[in-house]
């Protein structure tokens, strides 16, 4: 059993000292003035040292109050003061604290043990988004050289050209789903390859790379920009994004047209539903809408969707702070 948990089952017996500091206080305070009260009734005392006495009384009520009071002060600034990820939490451990009221030493254990708890999940968020970052992409790097350099072979059959390329395809589909796995995972890092992007450049980079991905799928995407305007962020993030709705999209239909629109402050993908797909519910299906929804919380980046005229697919991203392109 550890040192703090130890202390526990004490700190819980006698519970509630800062009540009964406070009580013991204004129970003297008023004895003392009731007894001040009858000295001055009975002419014991004149008026002006009745007076006196009351406010005497008064002021060390206060003090004795402040003085119990001081601790939790303390507690309250150090724990406004405290950022997540903060490794100093030498305070909440010093002498005084653990000298302190029962209470307060209750209080600075519990915040001690909370903010010990979140400064390990932190250390092993970095742990795993560096050592996941490295030994995922490193093989996918691997793969993608070998299917260039087999891609170039002069006796590969057809059917070896095709196995390379849904290979290729495989992998690049490999990379979106960790990059958008990472960028989940990085859970203090928002603000990483932040930048002023146009979104209408992003969105066609990313339609033709997503046309190589589904290639041999009976999908055909297309890009219509009735607006433009820009953004401040990732593009990266946003093309994985959009990524992940267009696949979705892909899915729900099964075949057919996949429309990317491009309007004010806001960006659709939108998809008929397919002979076998329930229209009433597309975004119960697929993992791929699951992870844009999450991308679209943690970037403030509001994501709907909606069926239109009983079996069409709408997916609507809003940006709440979008630019003109001149910016």
């Amino acid at each position: 059993m550890t040192t703090t948990d130890a202390q526990v089952p004490r700190a819980e017996r006698v519970r509630g000292s800062v009540q009964r500091h406070l009580l013991l206080i204004f129970s003297m305070q008023l004895v003392a003035v009731v007894v001040v009260c009858l000295m001055g009734y009975y002419n014991v005392a004149p008026v002006f040292a009745v007076v006196l006495l009351i406010v005497i009384v008064s002021a060390l009520t206060w003090l004795a109050t402040e003085r119990t009071w001081r601790q939790v002060a303390a507690l309250a600034r150090w724990v406004g003061n405290w950022k997540e990820g903060q490794a100093d939490l030498d305070p909440l451990q010093s002498d005084r604290m653990v000298r302190s009221d029962s209470d307060i030493a209750t209080l600075a254990r519990g915040f001690h043990n909370f903010a010990s708890r979140i400064a390990g999940y932190n250390e092993r968020e970095r742990n795993f988004t560096r050592d996941a970052s490295h030994e995922l992409r490193s093989p996918l790097t691997v793969i993608k050289m070998s299917t260039d350099m087999l891609s170039d072979e002069a006796g590969l059959s057809e059917f070896g050209k095709r196995s390379v390329q849904r290979i290729r395809r495989a992998t690049r589909e490999m990379e979106s789903l960790v990059e958008a796995l990472l960028i989940l995972a990085r859970e203090a890092d928002n603000g990483q390859g932040e930048q002023d992007f146009v979104v209408n450049d992003v969105l066609r980079d990313e339609l033709a790379n997503a046309r190589e991905m589904l290639h041999g799928h009976p999908i055909e995407l297309l890009l219509e920009e009735p607006s433009a305007f820009a953004l401040h962020g990732s593009p990266r993030v946003f093309a994985v994004l959009c990524w992940q709705l267009i696949r979705h999209a892909s899915q729900y239909t099964g075949q057919g047209v996949v429309q990317v629109t491009v309007l004010p402050g806001l960006v659709s993908v939108s998809a008929a539903a397919g002979s076998e797909q329930d229209a009433s519910a597309p975004g119960q299906r697929g993992f791929e809408y699951a992870i844009a929804q999450r991308i679209s919380e943690r970037f403030g980046w509001p994501l709907s969707l909606h069926v239109q005229g009983g079996n069409r697919y709408v997916a609507e991203i809003r940006f709440p702070k979008p630019m003109p392109v001149s910016a």
